[in-house]
């Protein structure tokens, strides 16, 4: 399956910045690719946008939050391949595993390595960093920003 699997920071920067009725055809484009299964999720990235309440998103989660996936048995087991390697262990950050805190970013890698999807992320790679574009690319899952989806998408407007 190809298609696209969206981080809590595409999210946010979707809702936050392109409104619902200047954006009309941005977002009529996007719930069709969410309604034929091209734009998924996972549940860690819903969980994780709970904390940002944009109430555009509240709204339209409560028609389309079927793409905030539980995680699979596939999936699960990439995860285990992302923190087998010891210098991906730090991206689970100490106070979050202490505090019980949310953090999605392997399972949304894991969801597109699984799925033969695309990550899309409004992370940047950085040298020796543990952000999703490095774990993306040290794994071979192909990683980009919400403008390269629209661009990968032909979006013009």
């Amino acid at each position: 399956m190809s298609g696209y699997v969206f981080d809590t920071s595409s999210f946010s920067a979707l809702f936050g910045s392109y409104y619902r009725r200047p954006f009309r055809s941005l977002w009529e484009r996007f719930d069709a690719l969410v309604a034929d299964g091209s734009v998924v999720s996972t549940r860690e990235v819903w969980r994780e946008l709970e904390d940002r309440p944009l109430p555009a998103l509240v709204e339209w989660e409560k028609t389309n939050g079927h793409i905030f996936a539980t995680p699979t048995a596939a999936e699960g087991e990439f995860i285990a391949r992302i923190y087998r390697v010891a210098h991906f262990q730090q991206n689970i950050e100490q106070r979050k595993l202490l505090k019980g805190g949310k953090h999605a970013d392997a399972f949304v890698i894991a969801k597109a390595a699984a799925e033969g999807r695309t990550v899309v992320t409004e992370e940047s790679i950085r040298p020796n960093a543990v952000r999703i574009p490095n774990i993306c690319e040290h794994f071979n899952v192909p990683c980009f920003s919400l403008e390269r989806f629209m661009d990968a998408e032909g979006w013009e407007f």
